[in-house]
Formats: C-alpha cells, sequence, structure tokens
C-alpha cells in the first residue's frame, strides 16, 4: 500500500507499506546539491550534510549516534550532484524514536564553531583521499571535462580552500535558500503504520514555514574536452563519456538497455571483450547518468600503463561494435531482463525503496508505480534500441579523461 500526503506548507511525504517487513527505512531528501552551486558554496552540500551530525540543541554528536545504537538503528546521509539525503533505518518497534532523531538532527542542528573546525579537517581529508583514488579522480575528471566546472561538473567535495573558509552563516544562508519544504520529501519504506508515519512528519515538520523556494533548472553547456593527470601510478585509468537520454526522455529505457549490452554486465560486450578474450582492465563497465536537463553515457575501464593504446583500441572497438547495429535477439534479451530484475530486486530492500519513491516524487511529483515501469521497460523493441544508438555515440561531443603514467590527453 502507498500513502501519500502534501502538508500545508507544501512539504510532501510518501509511505510504502510493506507488511511482510520487521523493519523500515525512513528518508528526508532535499533537492539540492553540487549542481545548484555557485563557484562561493561549491562544496557546501557535502559539508552540510557532515555538520548535521555535529549535535543538536538538545543532543551532541555523541548522544546522536549514541541513542541510535541504543535502539538498534542505523542512520546516514549522502550528497549527490542533485540531492541531499538524511537517513535512518530502524525495526518497527523503534520507528518513532529513530524519526525522532532523525527529524531533531535535520530541523535543529547548532553547528558548533569547534565541530565546524574539526569537521573541515575531515572533509578535507575526504578530498585528499578521493586524489589518491584514481578511479574516483578520473571520473570527477570525466563528469568536468564533459559538463565544464559549474552544474553537474562540479564535484561533489568542493574544492579544500572552500571547506576551509565556511562559516555556519554560509551553512544557514545556503539552507535558507534550499531547505524549504517545497523542495523536500520525506519518505518511507517498509512496516510502519501510516497514521503514524503521517502524525511523525505532521508532529516535526508541518509546523515550519520556511519561505517559498523556485528551484531554477541546471544550465548545460558541454563542453567535449579532453583531460588529464599525470600520476606515477601502475593503472592508467580512462574516461569516455557522450551525450546521452535525460531522465524521463522517450528512450530512456532503451538507452539503459543498449548499455546492459555495452558495459552494463558481465556478459556485456566491454567486459567480455576487454577483460576476459584481452586480458586488458580487472575494472571496466559502462553506465548511464540521466539528470532532468541532461544525461551522460560514460565508459571507464583501470588497464596496465603498458597496455594503455592497446585498451583504448579495444574498448572504442567495442562501441564501434554497438554503433554499427549488430546488436542480436539474444542480446536484447538479455539486457532487458537485467533491467526489469534490477527493478524487482530493489522492490525487496526497504532502503531502495525509501530512496525509489522519495526521488519520484521529488523529480516528477509522482508516486512511483511498479508494474508501470515494468511494462514499459517490456514494451522496448529491438528498433528502440537502435534508435537509441543513433542518439547516443555523438563523436564530436566526446569528452575524455585519464589518470596515470601517461603523457598526453586521449582524442
Amino acid at each position: 500500500m502507498v500513502h501519500f500526503k502534501q502538508f500545508d506548507n507544501g512539504l510532501r511525504l510518501v509511505v510504502n507499506k510493506m507488511d511482510s517487513l520487521m523493519s523500515v527505512s525512513m528518508g528526508i531528501i532535499v533537492h539540492t546539491g553540487a549542481a545548484q552551486e555557485n563557484d562561493k558554496e561549491d562544496g557546501i552540500s557535502h559539508f552540510i550534510e557532515h555538520m548535521m551530525f555535529k549535535g543538536t540543541k538538545k543532543r551532541t554528536a555523541f548522544k546522536i549516534s549514541d541513542e541510535m545504537d541504543r535502539i538498534g538503528a542505523q542512520m546516514n546521509a549522502f550528497t549527490a550532484k542533485d540531492i541531499t539525503c538524511y537517513y535512518a533505518k530502524s525495526t518497527t518497534g523503534h520507528a518513532e524514536e529513530a524519526f525522532e532523531i532523525l527529524a531533531d538532527l535535520f530541523l535543529e542542528s547548532t553547528f558548533p564553531e569547534d565541530e565546524m573546525e574539526r569537521e573541515k579537517g575531515v572533509v578535507i581529508e575526504e578530498i585528499n583521499m578521493n586524489e589518491d583514488t584514481p578511479d574516483d579522480l578520473c571520473l570527477d575528471m570525466l563528469s568536468t571535462a564533459y559538463f565544464g566546472n559549474e552544474g553537474y561538473g562540479r564535484t561533489i567535495l568542493g574544492p579544500r580552500e572552500n571547506v576551509a573558509r565556511f562559516t555556519v552563516n554560509d551553512i544557514r544562508a545556503y539552507m535558507d535558500k534550499h531547505y524549504t519544504p517545497k523542495n523536500i520529501v520525506v519518505s518511507m519504506a517498509g512496516n510502519i503504520d501510516i497514521n503514524l508515519a503521517e502524525s511523525l512528519v505532521a508532529k516535526y515538520f508541518a509546523c515550519h514555514n520556511w519561505r517559498d523556494f523556485d528551484r531554477k533548472p541546471v544550465k548545460i553547456e558541454l563542453k567535449a574536452q579532453s583531460l588529464i593527470k599525470t600520476k606515477d601510478i601502475e593503472q592508467v585509468h580512462i574516461g569516455v563519456a557522450f551525450p546521452s537520454v535525460k531522465r524521463y526522455d522517450k528512450l530512456f529505457d532503451a538507452t539503459q538497455i543498449m548499455n546492459a549490452v555495452l558495459g552494463g554486465s558481465m556478459s556485456s560486450r566491454l567486459f567480455q571483450t576487454v577483460r576476459e578474450k584481452l586480458g586488458l582492465a580487472y575494472t571496466v563497465y559502462s553506465y548511464v547518468t540521466a539528470y532532468a536537463e541532461a544525461g551522460a553515457l560514460a565508459i571507464y575501464a583501470g588497464v596496465n600503463s603498458s597496455k594503455y593504446l592497446d585498451s583504448v583500441d579495444a574498448i572504442f572497438d567495442c562501441i564501434n561494435s554497438i554503433k554499427k547495429k549488430d546488436i542480436s535477439k539474444d542480446e536484447f534479451e538479455r539486457g532487458k531482463e537485467q533491467l526489469i530484475s534490477s527493478s524487482i530486486f530493489s522492490r525487496e530492500s526497504t532502503s531502495s525503496q525509501m530512496l525509489l519513491f522519495g526521488k519520484e516524487m521529488l523529480y516528477n511529483n509522482k508516486i512511483y508505480n511498479f508494474e508501470e515501469r515494468v511494462n514499459k521497460i517490456s514494451a522496448v523493441t529491438l528498433d528502440d534500441v537502435m534508435e537509441a544508438i543513433d542518439y547516443n555515440f555523438d563523436y564530436t561531443n566526446k569528452a575524455t579523461a585519464v589518470v596515470g603514467a601517461a603523457d598526453k590527453p586521449l582524442k
């Protein structure tokens, strides 16, 4: 059973009640992230996510974690390019207590100065770790090469100098703009009484009347750059990105099926050719990132530096084989089944369902419909996939990123 309610202040609640379970996942999802930041704010969405756990008017940072542990609950958060999510998972019997703590840190965080200074060091070390993790660095660079330095091209962590100078006033100014009821969805999935869910949100959120927020689309200006960072490491990390479908494009599912054939699974062409047949990489895959304003089809591989150019040739051989539209009916059906099964698997996870229903409400102002989703995938034809091939792989707008012992960008 799915329940939806919009409160007078604009905040939305969606509950997917799953009676057969003994737990519930509860999320507070804000429609803001790295892509909504300007140069001065770059990295602040992620920094706010960290600071939310550092104390409220009635709880210290330790007390927040201690009280969650005492009821056996889990709590965490993450920042993405277009959302920030704070969530908790508890047994059904402790749902009320877990949500109260989650609401407390979300609504009543005080951002103590001493905690802020310590957390700046933590986040800067996270930035250092990311730069010492070449696959993460490569994909961050690929995003910048494709989207540029603004919008979806921004890194989630931001630059060190920004993190070092953020103040409480910066945090509150950003939250005043983006942490508003019309920009927030509370999503719950699992075994929770719907009346309880609604009463909890009403108790903690309905009385807040923050100012209205008019979310502006993210500006898109594709850059088609080729970036490189030379590092003395064992592997060369390769990223390639092409323009692809937006989030609700008519070819979205066809593109996902095509991606499954290209590099979305162990039976894909990239995996079978680059890794299994040629032994050039341990990790090689492709994926589709779809936003409201733009999308990208990306390919990543970590390869032996002495066989870097051979690996590039093999990757583009796989791309070109797809471009020739020689996808077999067997590959097509296998890709479709993978897409359907991933939707089915997500139904068995309260965390996945919480996020799925919450994002659909946030992005599209609709209740996620599983049957409709599966029917849409099932209706995709091989001709649709061929059309998706034509839509993707625009070499004139291709972006690339390379990290490792290479001396020039990938062209």
